[in-house]
Parts: C-alpha cells; structure tokens; sequence
C-alpha cells in the first residue's frame, strides 16, 4: 500500500514539474521543432561529416551545422533581404503621402502620395463598376487615415517579432548542433522509458524520419514552385516589387484555403479595374487557377504517397487538419500523426496475428 501511495505522489509531482516545464519551454518549442527537422533532414549530410572527421562527432555536428547554415540560411536570408527591401519601398511610400496629405489640405504631389492616389481611384473605379458612386477625395481621406492607424502598429509589431526571430534563430542553432551531435543519445534516453518491443521502438522511429522527410519536402518544393510561378506570372503582367510579392506567395502557400490566391487575385483585380488591362487580368487569373493552384495538389499527395506510405487523399486532409487544428505548425504534424497512427495499427495487428498463431499452435499440442 505504501508503494502505491508513493507511486502516485510521484506521478502528482511529475505531472506538476512537467507542467511548469512545458511553460519555461513553451516559447522556444517551434526553434527547437524546427532544428530537429534540420537536423533529421540532414542526417545524410552529417554521417559523411562524421566518416571524414573520423568519428569525432562534436567536429562532425559543428561542420554540418555550419553547412546547414550556408544552404539554408544564406539564399534564404538573401531573398528575404531583397523582399524587406521592397517592403520598405512600399511601406516608405505609403508613410510619406499619408504625412503629406495629413500636413497639406490640397492633394499631395510627391512619390507616395501617387501610391495612395492609385489606391483611391482604384477604389472609385470598382465602385462604378458596382454602381456605387464615391467621392474620390474622402476615399483618398479615408485610406489615409487608415494608413496612419496601420503603420505605426505594423511597425512596432515588426520590430518586436525581428527581435523574437533572432532569439528564435539562435535557439534554433544552438539545439540543431546538440541534435546532432547528442542525437543518438536522447532517443535512446526517451526509447527506455517506452515498455514497447525495441523492434517497435524502431518501427516508429524510422517511420517518424520518413514521414519528417516527407512532409518537410513537400512542403517546400509545393511553396517554392507556387512562389516561383506566381511570381513568374507577375512579372510577366508587368507588376513591379515582384520578389516580394514571390515571397508572400510562398509563405502563403503553407496556410490551407488561403494560398497563392491572396496574391494573384489582388492582382487580377488591379490589372482590370486600375490598368483597364481585362486580357492580361483574365490570362493571369486563368494561369493563377489552372496552373499555380493546381501546383500544389499534385506535388504534396505525390510526395507524401510515394515517402511517407499514405494514401492520397490521407495525405491532403492530415496536412489540412493539422492546420486546423494546431496552426501553421499543424502543415508538419499533421501527417506525423496520421503517419504514427498507421504504424501503431500495423504494430496491433502484427501483435493479434501472433497472440492468434500461439493460441492456435497450444491448441494444437495434445
């Protein structure tokens, strides 16, 4: 009895240090998320650090996360850079002709009071065409007033999530290079405390790096073929600030229901109802339906098919789930679950089948 009590209040206290731990962790949960996709993505990479390195595994995980760094990392930093630079174009823009026109009653002259021109007859040109008739001056007031309510915020929001993001990034440094050089060590730690067989402990590792592969792979062919073609179909249409528009397109490509159409059908509208350009809006929202949308339900089902060992169809709900269920982070653990279910099933069925043969077998002796 004694034991049994001892038991529980050891499970209380597990359970409220588990607790706190999660909160102390919480925000630094998504970094180390993703290195452990880095580090699992590129494990091919560090064993052919490791034989050259002969076996010194510190050495190993410092060159392979240095290289890391210089696949990922740089080209990616040096398109965001070129996509910043163009939002600061634009945010610069719209910042100096809200000023212009808050100091001056008549219309402003300069480079950004044009931008919030452009808009205001915009917005007057789709009301004809809805037959709603508006005043172009108290439009052009009205988005001036909501410039100056959105850009204060969004640049103070900036600034704190540049912050966030480099914390974020050295954290997830920092926990790519123990993963790797320490890896093997943690899953044998976690796998101990598992009472499965170890034939079923490697079952579902090796499923959980496939699956990690998998989705991670088609996640981002499916955004980068998406942000490339968007952006190509853009460029073409004649629009300017295009790297930036190919980067909100990819990012947006990995939210469900939202996608690249965020970028191209705003597009689509501009050419037709500012540029009077209906030929080029209805070519682009064709290229933006057929080709850009489409894009995506090919790549992810026939990726997550042909790696992962699920259906289809499976494959596009868990991502969709996943998403519905746990945000943006959901587009990876979606199948992961779906992916693990299916192997815990296998591992019951594999588990019946032999109680199954053992009875028959016992039955079977005289």
């Amino acid at each position: 009895m004694a034991r049994v009590i001892s038991l529980v209040v050891l499970l209380a206290i597990l359970l409220v240090i588990g607790a706190l731990f999660f909160q102390v962790m919480a925000s630094f949960l998504l970094p180390m998320f993703v290195a452990l996709l880095l580090a699992i993505m590129f494990r091919p990479v560090h064993a052919w650090f490791l034989v050259r390195c002969r076996g010194r595994v510190r050495v190993a995980a410092g060159l392979t996360t240095a290289t890391i760094l210089l696949i990922v990392l740089v080209p990616l930093s040096l398109v965001l850079f070129q996509a910043v630079s163009e939002s600061v174009e634009v945010y610069r823009n719209l910042s100096v002709g809200a000023t212009e026109r808050e100091n001056n009653d008549a219309q402003p002259e300069g480079e950004g009071s044009s931008e919030i021109q452009k808009l205001a007859e915009l917005a007057v040109r789709i009301g004809d065409r809805l037959h709603l008739h508006l005043n172009a001056d108290n439009v052009r007031e009205t988005i001036t007033d909501k410039v100056q309510q959105w850009l204060y915020p969004l640049a103070k929001s900036t600034t704190q999530f540049l912050g966030s993001f480099f914390i974020g990034l050295i954290v997830m440094v920092v926990s790519l290079y123990y993963f790797l050089s320490d890896g093997p060590q943690m899953v044998r730690a976690i796998t101990r405390l598992s009472p499965l067989d170890n034939r079923y402990k490697e079952q579902l590792i090796e499923q959980f790096v496939n699956v990690t592969r998998a989705v991670v792979l088609a996640t981002l062919l499916s955004a980068v073929a998406q942000g490339l073609l968007t952006g190509l179909g853009l460029w073409y249409a004649g629009f300017q600030s295009v790297f930036l528009l190919m980067v909100a397109a990819m990012l947006l490509s990995m939210v469900p229901f939202v996608g690249p159409p965020a970028v191209w059908v705003p597009a689509c509208l501009w050419l037709y109802f500012y540029e009077d350009r209906t030929g080029m809006a209805i070519a682009l929202a064709l290229y933006g339906a057929l080709i850009v949308s489409t894009v995506d339900n090919v790549i992810k089902p026939t990726v997550l098919h042909g790696r992962a060992s699920l259906h289809p169809l499976l494959a596009l709900l868990s991502v969709l789930g996943g998403v519905q269920a746990l945000g943006a982070i959901g587009i990876f653990i979606g199948p992961m679950v779906v992916a693990f279910l299916q192997t815990l099933l296998n591992i019951l069925h594999n588990e019946l089948e032999s109680m199954q043969t053992k009875e028959r077998a016992q039955s079977d002796v005289p």
